[in-house]
This record gives C-alpha cells, sequence and structure tokens, in this order.
C-alpha cells in the first residue's frame, strides 16, 4: 500500500469505482471467513462500491445472504453482486434514494419477501459537497446532504425494526468528520456528527430488546465518493496528512462492520470505532 495519495483525477457524483485509478481494494488477502453469519441477512445501503462493496463482501465470506440498496451505479452494483454470488451467497439489487421513507418502505417489504427476515440493518450510504464558504451551502443542497446521510437512517430503521430480534444489529456509518470537523463539508460534517448521537440514543432506546446498535467513523478512504467530490490536486494529497500517511482502503473498514455485527461484540453498544489511519479524536 502506497504512502503518498493517488494520481489527480476526477468524476461527476456519485462516481464509478470502474473508472478510479487505481481501482480500491475491496478484499483483504489474508480475511478468511468462519461462517460468522451462516443463515443470517445483512443489508447495507450505498453498498454497490466503496465500503458499502467492501462490506458486502467479507459478510458473503462470512456465509451471509445480502440485501444491497444504492442509488444509481448500475455497473458498480452488477460486479458485486456478481462477486457475492461467486461466494456461493444470495444477492438481492435494491435501486433508489434511501432518503424517501416511502422506498425505504418498499425496499424492506421486497427484502422481507425474499429472504424471509432481516438480521443485520448497515446504515452506510451518504454524499458530500464541498463549499469553501457557508453562505454557499444552498438550502437545496442542505436539505438533501441531511436526507441522504440521516433522514435515510431514521427512515430505514423504523421499517426494519419490526423484523428485528434479540441478538440483531444496526450499524451506522458516521466519519472522522464528526469528531475534527471539515472545513469544506460543513453540512456533511454536522450530519456525521448528527449520526453518532442518533447511534448513542437508539442503541439506549433499544437495549431493553437486546438489538445493538453501534457506529463506524472511517478517516479518508479510497471511495469513489473522492474523485467525484474533490479537485484533482485534492484527491492527489487525500490521506497523506493521516498518522499512517496514506489513504485508506475499503477493506481495513469492512472489519469493523464484521466485529460489531458478530457475537464477538456482544457487550458492545452505543460505541463507534476509528478507523482512521491514526487520528486521535474525541468520544
Amino acid at each position: 500500500m502506497k504512502s503518498a495519495g493517488q494520481p489527480a483525477q476526477k468524476q461527476t457524483q456519485p462516481g464509478k469505482e470502474s473508472r478510479m485509478d487505481p481501482q480500491p481494494e475491496s478484499e483483504s488477502p489474508h480475511y478468511k471467513g468462519a461462517e460468522k453469519f451462516k443463515n443470517k441477512v445483512v443489508i447495507i445501503t450505498g453498498g454497490d462500491s466503496g465500503i458499502g462493496k467492501a462490506t458486502a463482501i467479507a459478510f458473503a465470506k462470512e456465509s451471509a445472504d445480502l440485501a444491497i440498496i444504492y442509488l444509481s451505479e448500475d455497473e458498480d452494483a452488477g460486479a458485486t453482486k456478481q462477486r457475492i454470488e461467486e461466494l456461493e451467497q444470495k444477492c438481492l439489487l435494491l435501486k433508489g434514494d434511501v432518503g424517501s421513507k416511502e422506498f425505504c418502505n418498499e425496499a424492506v417489504e421486497k427484502i422481507i419477501n425474499k429472504f424471509g427476515k432481516i438480521d443485520i440493518l448497515i446504515n452506510n450510504a451518504g454524499e458530500q459537497h464541498p463549499q469553501e464558504i457557508l453562505e454557499d451551502i444552498s438550502e437545496e443542497q442542505l436539505r438533501k446532504t441531511f436526507q441522504t446521510n440521516i433522514f435515510s437512517m431514521f427512515f430505514l430503521s423504523q421499517a426494519v425494526l419490526p423484523h428485528l430480534h434479540e441478538g440483531s444489529s444496526i450499524i451506522n456509518t458516521a466519519s472522522v468528520t464528526a469528531y475534527k470537523g471539515n472545513q469544506l463539508l460543513l453540512d456533511y460534517s454536522s450530519t456525521k456528527g448528527a449520526i453518532v448521537s442518533f447511534t448513542r440514543a437508539l442503541a439506549a432506546n433499544l437495549a431493553k430488546k437486546k438489538i445493538r446498535v453501534n457506529a463506524v467513523a472511517p478517516g479518508p478512504i479510497w471511495t469513489p465518493l473522492i474523485p467525484s467530490t474533490f479537485s484533482p490536486e485534492q484527491v492527489e494529497k487525500f490521506g497523506t496528512d493521516t498518522p499512517l500517511g496514506r489513504v485508506g482502503q475499503p477493506y481495513e473498514v469492512a472489519v469493523g462492520y464484521i466485529f460489531l455485527a458478530s457475537a464477538d461484540a456482544s457487550y458492545i453498544t452505543g460505541q463507534t470505532i476509528h478507523i482512521n489511519g491514526g487520528t486521535p479524536v474525541n468520544g
């Protein structure tokens, strides 16, 4: 793994993994599954690429069946589905906007019709739109960022909850920006802070039902969101300011979701795991 940044490149949102240089690393060369989630059904939003894709593949290696919700990138979603099926697990693709409560309800209904149950929900979908000054954040951008990043977590959790049971797990994707902020991502950072609070509150709310709720807070990870968000110059330097001096790969984050969803984390709820290359954070 390189310690320098990535080659300068630019895409439009939401970005395509197939166009990235170099390709993100979705699978660890060392990871071996142990059937930790045999006969389990996992939902992953934003599961077509990046962290979501790597996490979906890791769950498939642990013998889980997957329902992947994605916005529009059919090619990336198809490649992820193909890899899951190569691992001899089932995969249902659902295309739509998780910022819509109606879509979330319909998606969960289709998942139940397909698999008959839901065991784990991973709220991972997100978007970001850099702006150098506060006044440039339009009302439309503000509403859309919150709709996708945090409203979706409420909508999907509400839709999924009647189907969860003791031992089930919800895991939300937060970010290092929730703790240290980002001068170009004011609205995005705000949503990620909301996700941390949502995680803590929902964990307390569901504790009596023995349903655990946790979060993963990634630092700079090489996903399609990066070249589709930042300038080529920023992409070149992305991740080089971490203590480890490099960008992280999606598979390095995926193991956090596997751990938090597993029985190995049975006494962990309301917490956030920081996978960020060594950046100290509070909380």
